[in-house]
Order: C-alpha cells, then structure tokens, then sequence
C-alpha cells in the first residue's frame, strides 16, 4: 500500500471523465488500497481515483462507518434536498455551499465484482454525490451557491 499524489487546483485530469472498470485484478484492488490509505492521510472522507491521476471510475468514502469501496457507482435513486458547506482535497483552501440531495441510493461493484448497494443520507449522501460527480469531471465549486 502507498499513498500517492492528490491532483490539485487546476489539474487538467480533474475534468475529465473516469472509464469504467472492465475487469477487476490485482491492479485494481492494490488501487483501491492506495487510495484509502492516500484518503485517511489527508485526513478526508472521500476520494475518487482521478483525484490520484487515474482517469478510473473507483470512489472510497468513510463519514466514520467504515470504509465503503465502490467501482463503476452510479446514483439510482435521490431525494430530497440540504444545502451544506463542502470542501475537496483537490481545492484545499476552497469551501462553499453546494445544495445537494438528503438520501442517494448508490449501485455499484466490491472488490470481489459483486454488485452491492448502497443508500446514503446527510453527509454520506453528500459524499456519494461529491465522489461520484469527480468521476464525471465535475468539481464541487462548479454547484457552489450564493446564499
């Protein structure tokens, strides 16, 4: 396990769009290793595999449960609605209000290659959100509002 670079600011990489996983290996699961030890060292709750430069859909994400690993997520259901301060490892310094929904209900690959679901409310909802939107190339400042 190591921990590796977090792609910040204006790091073209952050805009792109993650490719699904096709196949699940040794790769993969070492990736996802690195990725949680890289999240827990930075002190932060989320992570997506572009934030380390790798254009892969693979998000980790611990609001204190434990650690949840996710290949390929993609939000099947949303509702409701609660605006809060988010931040980024990726724009450190930066926070802002972003309005996002008040439960997600996540589908998505394990390690192993089984499908699993997930259903987030409040903060792991949020980094349900913010986690998966980095796998589109989309950053937190892009939804921030005024208020």
């Amino acid at each position: 396990m190591a921990i590796r670079n977090i792609r910040i600011d204006d790091d073209p990489i952050l805009r792109k769009v993650a490719r699904p996983v096709e196949k699940i290996n040794d790769r993969v699961i070492q990736l996802i290793d690195d990725m949680i030890d890289t999240m827990y060292h930075a002190n932060g709750v989320g992570l997506a595999a572009p934030q380390i430069g790798i254009l892969k859909s693979i998000v980790v994400i611990d609001v204190g449960y434990g650690v949840i690993e996710l290949i390929n997520p993609e939000i099947i259901e949303q509702k409701g609605s609660q605006t809060d301060i988010e931040g980024c490892l990726s724009l450190p310094e930066r926070t802002g209000n972003v309005e996002r929904p008040s439960y997600v209900k996540v589908k998505g690959l394990n390690r192993e290659g089984k499908e699993v679901v997930i259903e987030g409310e409040e903060l792991l909802a949020v980094a349900l959100c913010h986690e998966i939107d980095h796998l589109n190339g989309v950053l937190f400042i892009d939804k921030i509002i005024e208020e």
